[in-house]
């Protein structure tokens, strides 16, 4: 088979063992709906990216997109009287449909909910085969086409490098960042673990909510104000939201902190960009503090500041990429049980974070303006039992909450989604 799964892939591979591993990316199109010039438009898509015909091998961790014909399934969902609650339903579906395995596989479901004026398409897919990055050019492919705004861009490639190459130029990065690994450590010891009180299913449900461009822009203000980036003050701003929920649990003496994880795009570290390959280039990191009851939001940003640029500027989370490369080595020999908690007690994270800049990914992607409107759903993970996906897009910010019902309740994630709110009003103020 011509492709291999980078690091990270690889882990994705085993948390499928567990549960499904999807995410979703829905984009509106202002426009009818012509459902089958829409199912032509995306086939001539893949068939000029050559995505047709993908077989896996996961045993060894391989793939190849073998061609043919492509097969669109295009899913049509009529908006009805609540086209917002129809979307949400689609998304949460998407995020829990199973892909197989191994062999012949179609990685990617269509849908699109016809709302007489306008359309949302939409995509869940198998996240091991794409990044959130990839999978926006893709999308903006099919929308230019459908509004005839174009001809389509060279197509990437199927079968970027892994990251045995990618390890060995940044071999000084990795090395150095050895030395951080006992301080990692010490910090998941120092980290209250998720809760799941309301059993072990590892179903996910999904809520919504958006941040208009004022508030947009109040956090932009407050970001250079405080000198943090706005994925620190994202970061900041779950912790400060998530607290309360960990309740009394906060004041032990031993296990007091809340970890956040975020994932990181490694495009750059591998040597590539979004027009040269498609796939999946990530990897993340943790990071956790004990949040105390009345914490200025400011304080709290610019703490996370301090570990997230020491993270940035050492590039460790390429040593993260050395964890999940032993985790996969040791994997064959734990017990099914085993496998469902390692991440859980080794990454203990109530949240995770997975920040994507549209309007800047479509231009790199396509020189294509911003959609006026893109939302994302990623499955949560065995680490994390809600993952927010941060999406910027024509001056707001959607945020997509997929959450572990074993863990969370919706009363629970709308008072997160109210805290959230509540600070951004703050800094409007």
């Amino acid at each position: 088979m011509k492709g291999r799964f980078n690091i990270f892939q690889r882990a994705m591979l085993r948390w499928r063992e567990l549960h499904p591993y999807n995410a979703v990316h829905v984009v509106r199109v202002d426009s009818p709906l012509d459902a089958a010039r829409l199912t032509r438009d995306i086939d001539a898509v893949f068939d000029h990216r050559g995505l047709t015909g993908l077989v896996l091998d996961a045993a060894h961790q391989r793939y190849e997109y073998t061609g043919g014909a492509p097969q669109t399934a295009l899913e049509i969902l009529p908006g009805g009287v609540d086209p917002a609650e129809v979307l949400r339903a689609a998304i949460e579906r998407g995020i829990n449909a199973r892909f197989a395995a191994s062999g012949q596989t179609r990685p990617f479901n269509f849908f699109a909910i016809d709302e007489k004026t306008r359309f949302h398409v939409g995509v869940a897919y198998d996240h091991v085969m794409a990044g959130g990055d990839s999978i926006v050019g893709l999308l903006a492919d099919i929308v230019l086409r459908y509004m005839d705004a174009g001809a389509l861009a060279p197509a990437p490639s199927l079968y970027p490098v892994t990251c045995g190459p990618m390890l060995m130029r940044h071999a000084g990065y990795v090395l150095a960042g050895l030395a951080a690994v006992p301080g990692a450590l010490s910090s998941t010891r120092r980290s209250l673990r998720p809760r799941y009180p309301h059993g072990d299913d590892r179903h996910n449900a999904f809520a919504t909510m958006r941040i208009e461009k004022k508030g947009v822009d109040a956090l932009a203000r407050a970001s250079r104000a405080w000198g943090v980036t706005r994925a620190d003050l994202m970061i900041a701003l779950l912790m400060k939201a998530i607290a309360p929920l960990a309740g009394d649990a906060r004041h032990k003496k031993r296990r007091r902190e809340i970890g956040i994880a975020w994932i990181v795009n490694i495009r750059r570290e591998f040597g590539t960009s979004l027009r040269e390959s498609f796939g999946q280039f990530l990897s993340s990191y943790r990071c956790a503090h004990p949040v105390p009851e009345g914490a200025a939001l400011r304080d709290l940003a610019r703490d996370v500041h301090r570990e997230t640029a020491k993270v940035r500027r050492r590039k460790l989370y390429l040593v993260t990429l050395l964890a999940l490369a032993g985790l996969g080595f040791l994997w064959r020999w734990l017990s099914p049980r085993q496998k469902g908690s390692v991440d859980a007690k080794n990454y203990p994270a109530w949240a995770g974070l997975t920040p994507l800049d549209v309007d800047a990914v479509r231009r790199e992607a396509s020189g294509a303006a911003a959609p006026a409107e893109y939302l994302r759903a990623v499955s949560t993970g065995p680490a994390s039992p809600l993952i927010v996906a941060a999406t910027s897009v024509g001056g707001t910010l959607n945020l997509g909450f997929s959450y572990r019902t074993a863990a969370y309740t919706p009363e629970d994630i709308a008072r997160i989604a109210a805290a959230l709110i509540n600070e951004v009003n703050n800094l409007e103020a």
